[in-house]
């Protein structure tokens, strides 16, 4: 398996560079909020909305009081707005009160966070602080890892432990972002490019399932 892994990194890697998250910030605290709003909605969309966004509430105490019905307007385009909104609100509010305003950088603390769980918390302790506590489970990255056969689980958590297990540690993120990325381009959901995959049948169990 472990072989098998490295070799399928080394072609990621070769056909995409080096992959990062497409959300656009400047802070740990805009890449909070962009994550918590890229739920059920693409990256694109989000960067679109997070413009004015991030001109309107530069603080967490800008989130935390803000009034609900206008972020509810201003976000809306990312759909499930207004549960977005309170997990926001209460997301900040939470900083305000026990974290000084201040994103905490260590998993245990984000995960104290309203709207917070292990993918979120992965991707800011990553792209904003440089640590590595964990890999990135989103739905491409649990759609390639069952069909690379990298796990059987269906549960995020326990697909980031099965991960972890068998990527090494220094590919954590890189790993997280590649999948990501040819989730997007070619193995789809609906309908995988197997014709346009850089990954073999000695590679992909599940080779030929998009014919």
């Amino acid at each position: 398996m472990e072989t098998r892994v490295i070799e399928i990194i080394a072609r990621l890697t070769k056909e995409y560079s080096t992959p990062r998250t497409m959300l656009q910030f400047t802070s740990p605290l805009e890449l909070l909020i962009a994550t918590i709003l890229s739920a059920q909605c693409t990256d694109e969309r989000v960067n679109r909305v997070t413009g004015p966004l991030f001109q309107k509430y530069k603080k967490a105490e800008d989130y935390a009081y803000s009034d609900l019905a206008e972020l509810e307007h201003i976000i809306r385009p990312t759909g499930y707005y207004r549960r977005k909104a309170k997990l926001i609100q209460g997301c900040c509010l939470k900083l305000v009160t026990d974290h000084n305003s201040q994103i905490p950088p260590t998993m245990d603390e984000m995960l104290t966070l309203p709207g917070v769980a292990r993918k979120t918390a992965n991707i800011v302790l990553s792209n904003a602080f440089g640590i590595v506590a964990g890999i990135a489970v989103d739905t491409h990255v649990k759609r390639l890892s069952m069909r690379l056969g990298f796990t059987e689980n269906k549960v995020p958590e326990k697909i980031e432990k099965d991960l972890m297990t068998i990527i090494p540690h220094h590919a954590w993120v890189a790993a997280t972002y590649l999948l990501i990325e040819h989730g997007r381009k070619v193995c789809k959901a609906r309908r995988p490019l197997c014709e346009n995959c850089v990954l073999d049948k000695a590679l992909c169990p599940s080779y030929d399932i998009g014919s």
